[in-house]
């Protein structure tokens, strides 16, 4: 009868685990958290033995003792491979978590971004340089396709057909186009520029 719906059968309740990250409940399932074997989420539900299993709040959940900030990262890593962190968090946190859950191959990635973003923003910003080109509706294909290397297709603006050939109308486009102005050799010109007048005032000097 109805009574039955209310208790689903272990099977599935197995199926899914409820954990309490630092008091936030997150819900996944043996699966996801058992995706990476040596973790400490997996030794944690898989091996459910009595020392590990005795660290459950009133509800049933697993405790742990982290931050839950950075609990997301780690739980959606795991549940779809990618690496994903909202802007607001610092990346140091998810890898702190990274490490604690004995993830290898997740604190291979958050290392690796952190690297990224350090070369990133020892180069300054990135700049851009923007080009409009105007052209006809029949050369556009032929013009973006033979964009040379590093140019990037921005936006494409009708100005309308601005003649008629007897009854053809040719439309007339502005193609904007971008291209980064090359961040390592922006790196490489600042550094020497300081030496190079040192040694320029050097040499009027002598």
């Amino acid at each position: 009868g109805p009574a039955g719906t209310l208790n689903p059968p272990p099977a599935a309740a197995s199926k899914w685990v409820r954990l309490n990250v630092g008091g936030t409940y997150f819900v996944s399932t043996r699966q996801t958290l058992c995706r990476e074997p040596k973790s400490f989420l997996c030794r944690l539900c898989c091996q459910d033995g009595p020392e590990l299993g005795s660290d459950k709040d009133e509800t049933g959940a697993y405790l742990i003792d982290r931050d839950p900030t950075y609990f997301g990262p780690i739980l959606n890593y795991l549940r779809h491979g990618k690496l994903i962190i909202n802007k607001e968090l610092a990346e140091e946190g998810v890898l702190e978590e990274a490490e604690f859950y004995n993830i290898a191959s997740l604190v291979r990635l958050v290392k690796e971004r952190i690297r990224d973003n350090e070369n990133r923003t020892s180069q300054g910003p990135v700049k851009h340089v923007y080009r409009v080109l105007q052209c006809q509706e029949e050369e556009l294909t032929q013009m973006v396709s033979t964009m040379s290397d590093g140019w990037k297709f921005e936006q494409l603006i009708s100005i309308g057909s601005s003649y008629n050939y007897g009854n053809e109308d040719q439309a007339e486009f502005l193609c904007v186009v971008s291209r980064e102005l090359n961040n390592s050799t922006n790196g490489i010109v600042k550094e020497p520029s300081e030496k190079a007048k040192i040694l320029q005032e050097r040499g009027s000097r002598m």
